[in-house]
């Protein structure tokens, strides 16, 4: 069973979850477009490849499309901080322009061959209830990325 642990307030929400796999292996997951497409979305969606653009530095972009439900959401922002294969922190944008946005960051740190992943999301532009909705996704979410660090 995996070990994960989730925390919501009115700001925002912390996921620690381990994976089973090298911290490498988790960064690439989070950075490679080809990975993060096949995990990204979970079960229930899809993210395909070429709508997903990384540019993988601080300062620059990312964008994706995923499908779901009959229904298409553009996913998009900006990488702030990248330090290979420890930190990443980057921007979730409304992409229809309002100026909200959520700051996303993953701390992956070695736990003998596994790797401890600290996630949060932060921002405080969703309810305290769609926060823990979103929680209930990033599970799925980080259910898929098991399968796919299991196939690496």
């Amino acid at each position: 069973m995996t070990e994960s642990t989730s925390t919501v307030t009115a700001d925002g929400l912390t996921i620690t979850r381990v994976f089973d796999a090298p911290r490498q292996l988790v960064w690439n997951a989070w950075t490679d477009p080809a990975q993060f497409a096949k995990w990204f979305g979970g079960a229930e969606a899809t993210v395909p490849l070429e709508t997903l653009s990384f540019d993988v530095r601080p300062g620059g972009r990312w964008n994706a499309v995923m499908h779901t439900q009959g229904m298409e959401i553009p996913w998009l922002g900006e990488f702030r901080e990248v330090v290979e294969p420890e930190r990443l922190v980057l921007t979730m944008e409304d992409p229809e322009g309002s100026g909200n946005s959520e700051v996303l960051t993953v701390e992956l740190l070695d736990r003998d061959g596994k790797t401890e992943m600290h996630f949060s999301q932060l921002g405080g532009n969703l309810s305290e209830e769609q926060y823990h909705e979103t929680v209930e996704g990033y599970a799925t979410f980080f259910d898929a990325m098991d399968e796919v660090l299991a196939q690496a």
